[in-house]
């Protein structure tokens, strides 16, 4: 194993999806894990992020939208990203 290199454990049946996930994707566990790895912003860089945007909207519009439409945008995005995991849920 390489100096940058270490390993994970996990339950048999968390290795056989991964496999099963890699195979489907074309790729390796390896190549699977470190995507998820490297592609997933911490709770951290969702808050910058979010501060990135308020700032954004602030000077495109003169204002910062309020916490209310805050609250709504967020409902929407998370009825959005569910119905592309389960069409059903958007309705």
């Amino acid at each position: 194993m390489a100096a940058d290199e270490t390993s994970i454990k996990v339950s048999t049946a968390a290795r056989d999806r991964l496999a099963q996930l890699a195979a489907e994707h074309g790729t390796t566990i390896r190549s699977l894990v470190e995507d998820l790895a490297q592609g997933t912003p911490t709770h951290a860089e969702y808050a910058e992020r979010a501060e990135l945007a308020r700032a954004e909207l602030a000077s495109a519009l003169g204002s910062a939208p309020s916490p209310e439409a805050e609250a709504k945008a967020r409902a929407l995005l998370e009825r959005l990203g569910a119905s592309q995991h389960n069409p059903r849920a958007a309705a």
